[in-house]
């Protein structure tokens, strides 16, 4: 693979709309988002609104109580369970957020759009659009310390730039070399990373290093706890 596949790839992950807005990708970028503020040290949350939802959701409440530890979650796909453990203790905000928008069924019966298979290799999905562009209405801040890494396994949040977070969350089915620019919250069970290495054999519709899965992967429902 050239260098400029990899490159390409990397793109296209940072321009996936994090669910921050229903313009195209390229409107956001780095040098317009918001630098971020939230602290997994602290727990400061803050969800700002930002762009049409993609479906009727509210964000977490001010002054809820955050995660403190571990959350456990599964997708349940059509392709089979994808147990998750989630890392509340370290990523509080990003963790609220994808519990409150499975508490209310946002991620039901929406569709994982994107499949990478050179470069990056992740499983894409959050947005109940299918376009990569659909969000919640809301955006936060990343939860990073910049020693995050993305091996096989890895539960992560897709984003267009600093502070743009919202719904779309991507995972990793082999090593992939990123920045850590993308905030890690979770992981795979062993059983669910092997759901998506399937996925992932099939390739993609048109056979593409890059776009919808070949066999279409639809979240029936995610539950938590």
């Amino acid at each position: 693979m050239s260098a400029a596949l990899a490159a390409s790839a990397l793109l296209l992950l940072a321009g996936c709309a994090g669910g921050t807005t229903t313009e195209p990708a390229p409107a956001a970028s780095a040098s317009t988002a918001p630098q971020a503020t939230a602290s997994a040290a602290s727990g400061e949350c803050s969800y700002t609104a930002s762009g049409q939802p993609a479906v009727d959701v509210t964000p977490p409440a001010e002054g809820t109580e955050r995660p403190t530890g571990t959350v456990e979650a599964t997708l349940e796909t059509s392709a089979g369970a994808i147990p998750m453990t989630l890392t509340g203790e370290r990523t509080p905000c990003t963790v609220e957020s994808f519990v409150s928008l499975a508490q209310q069924q946002y991620f039901s019966n929406t569709e994982c759009h994107r499949l990478t298979t050179q470069g990056i290799f992740v499983l894409q999905c959050g947005d109940p659009t299918g376009t990569g562009r659909g969000g919640p209405g809301y955006r936060f801040d990343d939860e990073l310390d910049g020693t995050e890494t993305y091996p096989a396994g890895t539960v992560a949040m897709a984003n267009a730039g600093p502070g743009t977070n919202g719904s779309q969350f991507f995972l990793v089915y082999a090593d992939s070399k990123l920045p850590p620019n993308y905030t890690v919250f979770g992981s795979m069970s062993p059983e669910g990373l092997q759901v998506v290495k399937d996925i992932a054999a099939a390739g993609t519709a048109g056979g593409s290093p890059d776009g919808a899965p070949a066999t279409p992967v639809t979240i029936s429902a995610v539950t938590v706890g």
